[in-house]
């Protein structure tokens, strides 16, 4: 009952975004900054893609947005690694919207999600 009453608490608590319907992308639009350089780009990704960023292997698993609206918040799960077949750095969903809440935490690069692609 008590395991009940904290699953029901925690879903009336979480946020608008999370209780919205999502729909799957086709891919996402990424954007990455070489800290060093000062250089900006933006990087197209569809889903199980990969990229390179630098050094950076950027893989997207895949991408969800606001079924209501496609243009709104876009959440990526993404899975960053320094070499291809190491370890991953960063492994998880990223959101457009807050892209602090689950940041690459890396000393040359910073990467983020813009939005969902659906064609």
């Amino acid at each position: 009952m008590i395991r009940f009453a904290l699953i029901a608490l925690l879903a009336l608590t979480a946020p608008a975004w999370a209780q919205e319907e999502a729909s799957v992308g086709t891919g996402a639009t990424l954007r990455g900054l070489d800290k060093h350089a000062g250089a900006v780009v933006d990087l197209p990704l569809r889903a199980g893609e990969t990229v390179a960023l630098g050094w950076l292997q950027i893989t997207l698993a895949e991408c969800r947005y606001p079924t209501a609206n496609p243009s709104g918040d876009a959440f990526a799960y993404l899975v960053i690694r320094e070499e291809a077949g190491e370890a991953a750095i960063f492994e998880g969903w990223m959101v457009a919207s807050s892209p602090a809440l689950n940041a690459l935490d890396h000393g040359r690069y910073d990467v983020w999600v813009l939005n969902c692609t659906t064609e």
